[in-house]
């Protein structure tokens, strides 16, 4: 499939932003109505949904599998997270790092939705429940917390980038459903054959990818734009 050109080049973009001690790590955050309560990040290869949570991981999985036994399908949210991404990188207006973050996942198939940080949560905030407060610590600035997922006005700050997709349930499913034919007569359609019941946890690494390349792309960018 055409993902695969995407996560060989992403491999290459990761080892090329370890050389600035950038690294990224993509999980499923949640599959269905069952969210990772947890995130340890030495869980997530040591189950076959990537989640970061064992307990929650196991319930992902009797839900994949309890719906691939009704032939139908779930879906699910895909997180990643950037970390040692240095602040300054983006900009203002026409190049901004999150739009290009979010161009870059929501080219992924199934992929319906994403967002930076607290994203869609922040909705229901008060401006002063959502301003991650800067402060001083050992010696560094940051702040107490990342509701903006490490990007503030297009441009990175230095905090962790958080982003995250929603993938959608697989179209194709072996439950009967209701359609119609090419001359417009009600008709019935059911998928035959072996379908994944839910693709989120297969878009992790294509997910990392995207925001690898993404990344890559604008530090070149950062470190070129200041070349004497």
């Amino acid at each position: 499939r055409e993902t695969v050109g995407r996560v060989a080049a992403g491999a290459i973009a990761k080892k090329l932003l370890a050389r600035d001690k950038i690294t990224i790590t993509g999980f499923t955050r949640q599959i269905g109505h069952h969210v990772a309560e947890t995130i340890n990040f030495k869980e997530i290869e040591k189950n076959i949904v990537r989640c970061p949570d064992a307990k929650t991981a196991k319930k992902m999985v009797t839900a994949i599998m309890q719906a691939r036994k009704n032939g139908d399908s779930l879906g699910g949210i895909v997180e990643v997270v950037a970390q040692g991404v240095p602040a300054g990188l983006g900009e203002p207006v026409f190049d901004k790092l999150d739009a290009d973050l979010a161009k870059a996942v929501m080219s992924i198939p199934a992929v319906k939705g994403v967002e930076i940080g607290a994203g869609f949560q922040t909705a229901a905030m008060t401006g002063s429940e959502c301003n991650d407060i800067i402060v001083m610590k050992n010696k560094k600035v940051t702040t107490q917390t990342n509701n903006a997922g490490g990007i503030l006005g297009g441009i990175s700050n230095g905090m962790d980038i958080v982003v995250k997709l929603v993938v959608k349930p697989t179209s194709s499913i072996n439950k009967a459903q209701e359609t119609i034919t090419q001359k417009g007569k009600k008709s019935e359609i059911r998928v035959e054959g072996r379908h994944d019941p839910c693709v989120a946890p297969r878009a992790v690494p294509i997910a990392e990818a995207m925001v690898a390349l993404t990344l890559i792309d604008h530090l070149l960018r950062h470190k070129t734009s200041r070349l004497t």
